[in-house]
C-alpha cells in the first residue's frame, strides 16, 4: 500500500493512496481522540525513545520532550551522530529520526491492518526544496531503517503543486499556466514556480529560507509575553521557556481574523498580548518570505503590488501550517489581490500531493530542477590562495534517468589537492561568493605518486608541479537530490580513486 508522508517540523501528515482518492490518515492519540496529524516530537521513557502522541502523553513538563528536532537537519555539517539533547540525555540524531519514523510507520501499519492489507509499506517522502544532501539522506535513511520502502523524495512545494492541480484544475488555462507555491511550515520557508500543462508539472525555480517558519512566530510571541509581563530581566530556565513557547504556539493556532488579543499563562500570571503588537512584530518575518518570492515573478521592482498582472501566473498558493496565521494571507492579498489562494487544508496539502506522486495511476508527472548549486573550494598558488568553482549550477535540469552527472578533466598542478565540496543556495550566489553553504565532503588527494601511502597529508607542504597526472572529477546528483563525488588520478596500470558522498554515519 502506498502513502505520502510530509515529515514536518511541528506536525507530520500522512495521506493514503486509495483508488484515485487521497484521504489524510486519521491518527488516534493515547486518549482515543482522532487527529489528522502526528506531532513531530520525541521524548525518553524509561531510557527508551518514544515519539508522536506517545511522547506527548508523557506530559508537557517532561524534561526530555523535544519539539522541532527536524530543524537540526538544516545545520551545515549535520550527521547521524549529531547529538540531540533530550533534557540532560543526548541521543544521536539518527536514532531520534528513526524512532520518530518507526512511530509514524506504526500508525500507517495500523491503518493497513484495519483494512486487512498485509502488503509492504511504500512511501514518497517530502523534503524542503532547499534541503541539502545530508538532510535528504538522513530523512530517507530513517524511514528505510524503520521498515518502509521509500519510492522517492519530492520537494514539498512541488508536491503541493500536485495537490493544487488536483483540487483547482479550472484555475489553470492556456493564458495562465503557472502557479507559485508559497510553503510556510513550522521551520522552513520554500517557494516554487511551477509551470503546469494538464498533469505535466515543470519546476521553473525553487527558492527558500532554511530557518524561518512558525517556530519563529512562537518565539516572537513568547518574547512579547515576557515584555508585557514586565519580566524582561528575569532568568527563565530551559523548561520554563519551553512551556512558555508551547503556550505561545497554542495561542497562535487559535487565532482567527477577528481576534483582538492573545492570552498566555506565564507562571501564575495570565499575560495579554494585543494581536496588533504580535502582528507588528512578525510582519518583518513575512516580509522576508516576500523578498524570497520576488525573483519568481521575474520583476526587479521593489513594489510587488499588481506584480502578477500581465504574467502567466494563475495565483499564489498558500500551504504549510504557518500559512494559517491570518496575517499571512492578509499581507499576501495586499500585494497580489485575488490571485492568492489558501489551501483548505494547509497543513495536509503537501501530504496529499506526495500521495498523488506515489500513485502510479495518477498520471501526474514532475520535472524538477536542482534548487541548490554544487561547487568546490580548491587551493591554488601553491596553497597561498583559495578559489571557488561552480560545478553544477542551481536549477540544473536532470537527465532522462532523473540524475545529474558532471565530469571535468584537467592536469594536476600541485603535489597534493585539497578540496572542499559544498552545496550552495541559489539566493545571492556569485562566482566567488556562493552564499549559504552546506558541506558535502572535504578531500585530500595525493597527486604525487610518491605520496600514495601517506596517511597524514596535512603535514605535506603544497608545492607547484608542471608535470601533474590527469585528474577526472565527477559529481553525481541522484534522483533524490543526494550528491556523490568521485576523483580519479591517472597512474600507469593503477589509477588512484577517491570517492565521497554524504553518508548516514
Amino acid at each position: 500500500m502506498r502513502f505520502g508522508i510530509d515529515f514536518g517540523t511541528t506536525r507530520t501528515a500522512v495521506a493514503v493512496v486509495d483508488r484515485g482518492n487521497y484521504p489524510v490518515l486519521s491518527v488516534e492519540d493515547t486518549f482515543g481522540d482522532a487527529h489528522e496529524y502526528i506531532p513531530s516530537v520525541v521524548a525518553l521513557h524509561d531510557g527508551e525513545l518514544v515519539a508522536g502522541w506517545e511522547a506527548v502523553a508523557l506530559g508537557e513538563d517532561n524534561p526530555t520532550l523535544i519539539r522541532s528536532f527536524k530543524r537540526i537537519l538544516t545545520r551545515e555539517q549535520v550527521t547521524a551522530d549529531t547529538p540531540v539533547r533530550l533534557g540532560d540525555n543526548p541521543r544521536p540524531l539518527g536514532d531520534v529520526l528513526q524512532a520518530f519514523a518507526s512511530y509514524v510507520l506504526s500508525r500507517v501499519r495500523a491503518h493497513q491492518e484495519a483494512l486487512g492489507d498485509t502488503s509492504d509499506v511504500e512511501i514518497v517522502l517530502g523534503v524542503p526544496a532547499n534541503s541539502h544532501s545530508a538532510q535528504r539522506l538522513l530523512t530517507l535513511d530513517a524511514f528505510t531503517r524503520a521498515g518502509a520502502t521509500v519510492l522517492g523524495l519530492v520537494n514539498e512545494p512541488s508536491a503541493a503543486a500536485f495537490e493544487y492541480t488536483h483540487r483547482h484544475p479550472k484555475m489553470l488555462n492556456s493564458r495562465r499556466s503557472s502557479v507559485i507555491v508559497y510553503d510556510l511550515g513550522g521551520g522552513t520557508f520554500d517557494t516554487t514556480l511551477v509551470r503546469i500543462e494538464g498533469t505535466e508539472h515543470e519546476v521553473v525555480t525553487s527558492l527558500g529560507i532554511g530557518r524561518l517558519g512558525g517556530d519563529d512566530f512562537d518565539e516572537t510571541l513568547a518574547d512579547l509575553a515576557v515584555t508585557e509581563s514586565g519580566r524582561d530581566n528575569d532568568a527563565f530556565g530551559r523548561r520554563a521557556r519551553r512551556r512558555l513557547v508551547d503556550e505561545a504556539r497554542s495561542a497562535k493556532e487559535n487565532l482567527v481574523p477577528q481576534s483582538r488579543r492573545l492570552i498566555l499563562e506565564l507562571g501564575e500570571q495570565d499575560v495579554v498580548v494585543p494581536v496588533t503588537a504580535f502582528y507588528d512584530a512578525v510582519t518583518p518575518l513575512v516580509e522576508q518570505t516576500l523578498g524570497a518570492l520576488r525573483p519568481l515573478i521575474g520583476r526587479e521592482a521593489e513594489d510587488l503590488d499588481n506584480a502578477l498582472k500581465d504574467t502567466d501566473i494563475a495565483g499564489v498558493y498558500l500551504v504549510g501550517g504557518a500559512s494559517a496565521l491570518p496575517l499571512v494571507p492578509r499581507l499576501l492579498r495586499e500585494r497580489f489581490g485575488r490571485r492568492v489562494h489558501r489551501s483548505p487544508f494547509p497543513a495536509a496539502s503537501t501530504a496529499v500531493g506526495l500521495a498523488i506522486a506515489a500513485d502510479p495511476d495518477s498520471d501526474y508527472h514532475l520535472r524538477d530542477r536542482l534548487s541548490r548549486g554544487i561547487g568546490v573550494f580548491r587551493e591554488r598558488d601553491a596553497g597561498q590562495a583559495v578559489s571557488f568553482d561552480s560545478l553544477v549550477a542551481p536549477e540544473t535540469e536532470p537527465g532522462a534517468d532523473g540524475s545529474i552527472r558532471v565530469t571535468r578533466r584537467y592536469r594536476a598542478a600541485h603535489n597534493v589537492g585539497w578540496f572542499r565540496f559544498v552545496e550552495y543556495a541559489a539566493i545571492g550566489a556569485a562566482a566567488d561568493h556562493p552564499g549559504d553553504l552546506s558541506l558535502i565532503a572535504e578531500l585530500a588527494v595525493p597527486f604525487d605518486p610518491a605520496l600514495a601511502g601517506v596517511t597524514d597529508l596535512a603535514a605535506i607542504p603544497v608545492e607547484r608541479r608542471d608535470d601533474g597526472p590527469e585528474v577526472t572529477e565527477t559529481v553525481i546528483v541522484d534522483p533524490d537530490g543526494i550528491t556523490a563525488i568521485r576523483i580519479e588520478v591517472a597512474r600507469e596500470g593503477d589509477p588512484f580513486v577517491v570517492e565521497a558522498s554524504v553518508t548516514p554515519r
